[in-house]
């Protein structure tokens, strides 16, 4: 018997880590959504998280696609997905595509943290997104040339990932076993010592 959302919600939240924040234990990657629409007021609030995310020289160089429901922008978005990812994220409410100038626009010179600053915003979207009930989804499996032509985004801006944003769903809505499967499974996550390093190779002494 295939479990409910709820169940879902509880199986997937992180162990309790005294002294770090709630939402980044709660917050998970749903591929079910809910017939749901999300009201303009959250859809501002997420963007005003990615708004405040750190970057070089406080240069900001994000920006977003959003396509809500049955609007252009959220076709165009599905319409570079793989086929795999078309298969779940239709019901998404929110496609949202993130790209990032590769160059500073106080003299043009190479960005080359431009993609990390546009994860950084990005991360602040997604625990926003978690702190008001909502579920989102990033995706590398998308064509991006096929998105920079849709869109006309300039050769000077490097495309990030797909977000898809909502409500979380029912498992048994999934039209694949598969994807049910991968949406009931508990998170894992590599232990610290694996990459919290005091040198090459070396664990760093948390203790």
């Amino acid at each position: 018997m295939t479990l409910s959302a709820v169940e879902v919600n509880q199986l997937k939240q992180a162990p309790a880590v005294e002294g770090v924040l709630p939402v980044v234990l709660a917050r998970w990657s749903s591929r079910s959504f809910a017939d749901r629409d999300i009201s303009p007021a959250d859809l501002r609030k997420v963007f005003e998280a990615a708004r405040w995310a750190a970057s070089a020289y406080n240069e900001q160089p994000w920006r977003f696609l959003v396509g809500t429901r049955n609007s252009s922008t959220h076709k165009k978005i599905f319409s570079t997905l793989i086929g795999f990812n078309q298969g779940w994220a239709a019901a998404a409410p929110v496609l949202i595509l993130g790209v990032a100038s590769s160059k500073f626009s106080h003299n043009g010179s190479p960005n080359a943290y431009a993609l990390y600053d546009l994860g950084a915003a990005s991360a602040e979207l997604c625990l926003q997104a978690a702190s008001l009930g909502l579920t989102t989804h990033s995706m590398a499996g998308y064509d991006q040339d096929a998105a920079r032509q849709v869109f006309e985004i300039p050769d000077s801006f490097v495309l990030g990932a797909v977000i898809a944003l909502g409500y979380q769903g029912e498992p048994a809505a999934l039209a694949h076993q598969e994807l049910i499967t991968m949406e009931t499974t508990p998170r894992t996550r590599k232990p610290l010592n694996e990459f919290v390093l005091s040198a090459w190779g070396e664990p760093a002494n948390l203790a």
